[in-house]
């Protein structure tokens, strides 16, 4: 069995949070999104209903890959209507003129499903692809590839190496996160408690090779 190694990274962390892992080919980007979750603090993925939407962009292939359900079905409309759509948009007033071209290639933009589509061809091809989390907190991750493995024999996901601490659901994004660390790891801060108790009920824990590596068996690709 062949497999990728691949090194997933949170963009504008510093220190940067990564995690290097080998998965087996020939996984969905539903499965991928299982890898992600795992090897971080959210609670998305395998085994847990969606906590938030995400969505890989493939901007050179128009391609939008995610478990937005609206995004889908109204993408879904415009195949239907696309020309009853776009005549709609051309015909609001010229003031909108910038914002007509935007919504056309938005509406455009062709939306599927992770569960639909297979990373290979992609990953392949352009080497790295780019993961937003939670539309909130807009989790960016980068994924690269860095090399493929022609005798990976696991039928899992395997944690191999990594860097620092994940951060929780729901912390506010990088600047709340590094907000999150100071009061948490200081005894002395007046929020301590209070944080570290918010921490505990988000299932927040320290990077935990061993511990991740037994979650991500459960990961199976067929």
């Amino acid at each position: 069995m062949k497999g990728y190694q691949i090194k997933i990274e949170f963009v504008d962390s510093k220190p940067k949070i990564w995690r290097r892992v080998v998965m087996p080919v020939d996984a969905t980007f539903n499965r991928l999104n299982d890898v992600i979750q795992t090897v971080t603090n959210f609670k998305s993925g395998y085994q847990d209903h969606d906590y938030h939407l995400y969505e890989f962009n493939l901007p050179e292939e128009n391609i939008r890959v995610t478990n937005d359900e609206e995004a889908y079905q109204q993408y879904k409309h415009y195949k239907d209507n696309s020309e009853e759509m776009e005549e709609l948009v051309n015909n609001m007033p010229d003031k909108f003129d910038e914002f007509k071209d935007i919504a056309i290639n938005n509406m455009k933009t062709e939306v599927k499903k992770p569960s639909y589509i297979k990373i290979d061809k992609y990953l392949k091809k352009y080497g790295e692809l780019e993961y937003i989390y939670d539309f909130g907190d807009y989790w960016e991750i980068k994924i690269v590839l860095e090399k493929e493995i022609d005798d990976y024999d696991k039928g899992y996901p395997t944690l191999i190496d990594g860097a620092n601490n994940a951060p929780p659901e729901d912390v506010g994004g990088i600047p709340g996160f590094y907000d999150f660390l100071k009061k948490y790891n200081d005894t002395n801060h007046p929020e301590h408690e209070f944080i570290k108790e918010w921490a505990d009920n988000q299932n927040y824990e320290e990077y935990n090779k061993e511990k991740i590596n037994g979650l991500l068996k459960f990961i199976k690709y067929k």
